[in-house]
């Protein structure tokens, strides 16, 4: 005789699978945006590292143009160096032009006197906290301040947590003022006994890179002793005039830029490479490689860029410390299989430079400021980034042995929880930028060191808006943020990509494979993404499951309101848009924005023939005469940059 269940337990039975499928569900739904996460922060990370290969191609284009440009006069300040008579006369009259600088009775913001005051640094902070701005006396009288301490400092600060119960270590801050105020309202401000090591990258991307750079060395005036500032890729002037610092401090400060940039690329070019706490933890921006000294990185002049032979650059000593060391890295990499010190000159092809002294100290520095750890054993050149060098952890381990070291603290990476633990504990990246890419896409962290030198880390977000957002809206932020900039990235290849699609459609039907599509995008972008999986965004299938290659670029168009501008020609004007605004800011000194058609066109041709880019010139030629509007033989550089950008059709139909 059966035993018939009551109906009580039919109902707890469907309540249980109900809540596993509920469950299911949720897991399901929750790895979708998991992937969708990862994939955007994929994007995002890959432009990046191919904008910095962007930035190599600059460099070396600054090399070629030194010995190639009719007017090196033009090619000032970036082709000068610190060390340089003309920058080391205009740094010195800094101090004279500072004071003649008055400061009107109607100026409100922060009066500063030195020697500087904790009560000064407060008031940095409640001034920039809403958004007021020091006037340039000051700011010239800090800078010029900051030069002459840093001078006194070593290359390799050493700190002791005998001193104070902890030490906190900070990443990269990148400009975002937000970040570095949480850190001090829930950590505290410096002070003798709340001791910092900020490590590199306080500007560029973000809007406040100059009020950072103001508050640290505020600080740091007031306790030398207590707060260590090392210096980072990004304290470069090559590095700033293509992510924003250059100009950020041009638009706060239009009358003194100039010599407010020339002060901070002397004091960038005095910041200590790195910082040792109780000779047991190595803190530096970007990692070591298999030949890093520290006895070395002690010794040399940090402050002087590497030396090159012949001609011109006997006078024109290197461009920039960081930027040019990627033109030198780059033919490092195309000759080398290991990381050695068999570096290349920043001379063109065909010039060697000297062994000796200079090529060790180029190639310490490059690796100090630009490398990265990987799980795998050994040291290779860093290619992704173009500069600097891959380390493993054999690499870690032989470093720690030769100077008794028990932690090395890096930063340079993005890390979406803001820290990173690899090499068994060893190594340790910090990043202390939140909404790095875009709100929402990863959190800030610091670090507190105590004297057993435990690492205690603590995370933060300088952001009230993403809190109010659930977790699919943050998500499809960033995920629409970063297709955004691939689209972009993919239109501005449309040619290239073309060309690779239609080796594989054979019949000319205008449709390929899921795989071939795949091969063909990463064969011209070179991004090691996930084309696949990314596939449904960017482009579109016919009934027979294949891509129709040409729907990826239905979503952009091209802002085209020059009638004179060639396809071709608007594609490669806006590719290397960003170059070419550099290239422009720096033959522009007086900032007008105006440039001559002839610098204008000599530039853009030496430009395209040093990459080997292949525009017909009276395309140009009719290009460059349309938009010399008024016939005065100038043009609007700016206007003329802005006739060139990319418009999303989605985003178009929203605003209409």
């Amino acid at each position: 005789m059966g035993c018939n269940r009551s109906v009580p337990d039919r109902r707890s039975e469907r309540v249980i699978k109900a809540a596993i499928l509920i469950q299911k569900w949720y897991r399901a739904t929750m790895a979708r945006i998991e992937m969708r996460r990862r994939y955007s922060l994929s994007i995002f990370r890959s432009i990046e590292y191919a904008d910095e290969q962007d930035q190599l191609q600059l460099s070396k284009f600054f090399s070629f143009m030194l010995d190639h440009y009719t007017n090196l006069d033009s090619v000032s300040p970036i082709s000068t160096s610190p060390t340089d008579p003309q920058v080391v006369g205009e740094c010195l009259r800094i101090t004279e032009f500072e004071e003649k600088i008055d400061v009107p009775d109607s100026y409100y913001g922060p009066r500063l006197s030195f020697p500087l005051t904790v009560g000064d640094a407060n008031a940095l902070i409640h001034a920039f906290r809403n958004k007021q701005r020091l006037h340039p006396h000051y700011v010239l009288q800090l800078l010029c301040e900051t030069r002459r301490v840093l001078k006194l400092m070593p290359n390799i600060t050493h700190l002791s947590t005998s001193y104070s119960k902890d030490i906190t270590i900070c990443g990269d801050l990148h400009g975002n003022l937000d970040d570095l105020l949480l850190i001090f309202y829930k950590n505290g401000v410096p002070s003798e006994q709340n001791r910092y090591v900020f490590n590199g990258d306080y500007v560029d991307r973000g809007k406040n890179s100059l009020e950072i750079l103001i508050i640290l060395f505020a600080f740091f005036l007031i306790y030398p002793n207590n707060i260590s500032l090392n210096r980072g890729n990004h304290e470069d002037y090559l590095m700033n005039l293509r992510y924003g610092f250059t100009k950020e401090v041009s638009n706060k400060y239009k009358e003194h830029s100039t010599q407010i940039l020339y002060l901070l690329q002397d004091v960038f070019s005095w910041l200590p490479l790195a910082t040792i706490i109780d000779n047991k933890v190595l803190i530096l921006h970007g990692g070591i490689s298999d030949t890093t000294n520290l006895d070395f990185l002690k010794a040399l002049e940090r402050n002087k860029p590497p030396k090159s032979v012949g001609g011109r650059h006997n006078q024109k000593e290197g461009i920039s410390t960081t930027g040019l060391s990627k033109h030198t890295a780059s033919k490092h990499d195309a000759g080398k299989t290991q990381h050695d010190s068999s570096l290349s000159s920043t001379e063109p092809s065909g010039s060697n430079l000297p062994a000796g002294p200079t090529q060790e100290e180029w190639k310490q520095i490059l690796d100090v400021l630009w490398s990265d750890p990987r799980s795998q054993n050994g040291c290779k050149p860093n290619k992704s980034r173009g500069a600097g060098c891959y380390f493993g952890p054999d690499v870690t381990a032989k470093i720690f042995q030769r100077y008794n070291l028990k932690i090395l603290i890096r930063s340079h990476e993005f890390k979406r929880e803001g820290y990173d633990i690899s090499h068994g504990g060893k190594v340790i990246t910090i990043f202390s930028a939140s909404n790095y890419y875009e709100e929402g896409s990863n959190r800030g962290a610091y670090i507190k060191l105590d004297p057993e030198l435990i690492p205690r880390f603590v995370q933060f977000q300088s952001s009230n808006h993403t809190r109010r957002l659930n977790i699919l809206e943050r998500v499809g932020t960033i995920e629409s943020s970063a297709l955004k900039s691939l689209q972009e990235l993919i239109y501005a290849h449309r040619s290239e990509l073309i060309s690779a699609f239609a080796q594989y459609d054979l019949n000319g039907t205008g449709c390929i494979s899921v795989p071939d599509w795949a091969a063909a995008m990463e064969s011209v972008l070179q991004l090691e993404l996930p084309w696949r999986m990314l596939r449904p965004r960017l482009a579109q299938m016919n009934p027979d499951g294949q891509v129709d290659f040409m729907s990826c670029f239905y979503d952009l168009k091209m802002d085209q309101p020059i009638k004179e501008a060639q396809p071709a020609l608007v594609e490669t004007l806006c590719r290397y848009r960003k170059d070419l605004e550099i290239i422009f800011n720096i033959i522009n000194k007086d900032n007008s924005g105006l440039i001559s058609l002839e610098e204008f066109s000599q530039t853009w041709r030496l430009f395209t023939s040093h990459l080997g880019i292949d525009v017909q010139d009276d395309s140009f030629d009719k290009l460059v005469l349309s938009i010399d509007h008024n016939k005065d033989g100038h043009i609007d550089f700016n206007e003329f940059l802005e006739a060139f950008h990319f418009v999303h059709r989605v985003e178009e139909k929203a605003n209409s």
